[in-house]
């Protein structure tokens, strides 16, 4: 039985250690919460009957508006804002997603404005990207234009013998022939046509993009030059 009895004094002994240590950790961890819940506050307020009104913890009466809140020796601590209602949160909310969307919007516009100026840091620099811009497309419609001569120079035979059978029903080879180079002109022709709008595109661009740069260039800043237009956003965040 000794045995059992020496483990257990040393079982004893270990568990009033543990116990001490927890006690001496208690201390320190209980006045820290004290300090971190706001104990031993004074919360003041007058409401809305105008009565002043002071407890040493939140006033439900004045929950709709702010209460001071005091230290014991009567010096200010803080501010209790008042409760939302579930409207007023949501009118909250609403405003400080605005806001954050226009904050985010301005940083957009600064970055814009700040790589649009180190890319463009001089007009002759912005002149030459527009020419080159402009170039690819003139080149695809100098292509267009040379394929719908080529169909122009292809449909005259097919013309010519659609004319042996004028008055008699044309084999349907022939008559696939031509429509499908009636299909392919009309392809090219708006193809041309959206070249040529294209060419109208990019040359509004680069107009918007001269115009905000020559007041960048001419010392206005970033984000100062109101939202960028539709029109140049494709350009501007290439």
């Amino acid at each position: 039985m000794r045995p059992v009895a020496a483990f257990s004094s040393v079982t004893l002994a270990a568990t009033l250690v543990q116990g001490l240590a927890a006690l001496l950790f208690a201390v320190p961890a209980a006045a820290a919460a004290e300090h971190a819940t706001g104990a031993g506050a004074i919360y003041l307020c007058v409401d809305d009957k105008g009565h002043k009104r002071m407890l040493d913890r939140p006033i439900r009466e004045c929950s709709d508006r702010e209460q001071t809140i005091l230290n014991k020796d009567g010096s200010v601590r803080g501010k209790l804002p008042p409760v939302l209602t579930a409207d007023e949160r949501a009118e909250r909310e609403a405003l400080e997603r605005r806001q954050l969307e226009a904050r985010a919007a301005q940083n957009d516009e600064i970055r814009r404005d700040r790589n649009l100026k180190a890319r463009y840091p001089s007009e002759a620099v912005h002149t030459k990207a527009r020419e080159s811009a402009l170039e690819a497309v003139r080149k695809a419609m100098k292509n267009s234009e040379l394929r719908l001569q080529e169909l122009r120079d292809e449909r005259k035979p097919l013309m010519q013998e659609a004319e042996f059978y004028k008055g008699k029903k044309m084999p349907a080879r022939l008559k696939q022939q031509i429509e499908a180079n009636d299909t392919s002109v009309a392809a090219q022709r708006e193809a041309i046509q959206n070249q040529e709008a294209e060419l109208g595109r990019i040359n509004n661009i680069y107009d918007v993009e001269l115009d905000r740069l020559r007041k960048l260039w001419n010392g206005a800043q970033p984000g100062t030059l109101g939202s960028i237009t539709q029109v140049n956003v494709g350009l501007t965040t290439r």
